[in-house]
């Protein structure tokens, strides 16, 4: 029994010896690993695809972790995206300039097994989640109105053009995703080293709806006078405040959400926030 005790004590304390708590902050770049079809960008020469992914853009991340001995640790992070612009719909057109952009500014949390190769290289991966942020569409849309008919009777005069500009808000149904990185850490003194890292993130949201946050639109003459036709309370025919994406709609339901981005319903859509990135950063050892 003693001997049991007195083995038990030295495993203890091995483990101790070894065990290490720390902390790390880094920043990097991302860019999108997984190409979905975003929108379109139209000319006069013709329409071309625009791709990308909402992880594509600068990150920075917070980290905590526990090494149980020289080899094998867990980590857990918090980090924040400041996503890149991906074009939804650009027209560049005679008669109508429209530029539509999104863009993701999210909180994310991860926990990740850590597993070192040597005393420099490791590797980690693990479980990864959005908790927090928003993906906004920031959109502008100029059309020449010359020569239709105006409210009051009569034609607008020449050079006369209907400006809108709005933001919508898209919400989406809580993901789960895949984090991996492979790094390389130098030691500057016994507690405080450099590291940097390769990693990827693979992860998706199911949109649950989308709501318009900001919108105006102004009919503008030639000699500058602005006349507001419609704003966030009273919104122009065929704009929905809230949009619905489901898994089902009807046959009528499904014809005008071909039409028409901004009805009522529109069939569920998953959004890719994957990326490859690299990061640079510093962490601090508590024990050793």
């Amino acid at each position: 029994m003693k001997k049991s005790i007195l083995m038990l004590a030295m495993i203890l304390a091995t483990a101790s010896a070894s065990a290490q708590f720390y902390v790390s902050a880094s920043g990097g770049y991302s860019i999108s690993s997984a190409g979905v079809r975003f929108g379109t960008e139209t000319t006069t020469s013709g329409v071309e695809n625009t791709y990308g992914s909402y992880g594509e853009g600068m990150h920075t991340q917070l980290r905590g972790g526990y090494f149980f001995n020289d080899t094998f640790g867990v980590e857990a992070a918090f980090g924040y995206l400041h996503g890149a612009d991906q074009t939804i719909r650009k027209v560049t057109v005679p008669g109508n300039d429209v530029d539509v952009i999104a863009r993701a500014r999210a909180y994310g949390a991860s926990a990740s097994l850590v597993y070192k190769f040597t005393n420099n290289i490791y590797g980690r991966f693990g479980a990864l989640i959005k908790v927090g942020g928003e993906t906004e569409a920031k959109g502008y849309i100029k059309q020449d109105i010359s020569g239709q008919p105006t409210p009051n009777g009569g034609n607008f005069p020449d050079g006369t053009y209907n400006e809108t500009t709005f933001t919508q808000d898209y919400k989406g149904r809580l993901p789960l995703g895949f984090i991996g990185a492979i790094g390389y850490k130098h030691e500057l003194s016994n507690k405080v080293s450099l590291f940097a890292e390769l990693e990827y993130m693979g992860i998706s949201v199911t949109r649950d709806k989308a709501i318009f946050k900001e919108f105006n639109s102004e009919v503008v003459t030639p000699d500058g006078n602005r006349m507001t036709v419609a704003t966030i309370n009273n919104l122009p025919d065929g704009y929905s405040k809230e949009v619905l994406y489901v898994d089902e709609l009807t046959i009528a339901e499904y014809q005008e959400a071909q039409g028409n981005p901004y009805a009522r319903k529109q069939l569920s859509e998953k959004v890719p926030y994957s990326s490859f990135g690299i990061n640079f950063g510093i962490s601090y050892s508590f024990g050793k």
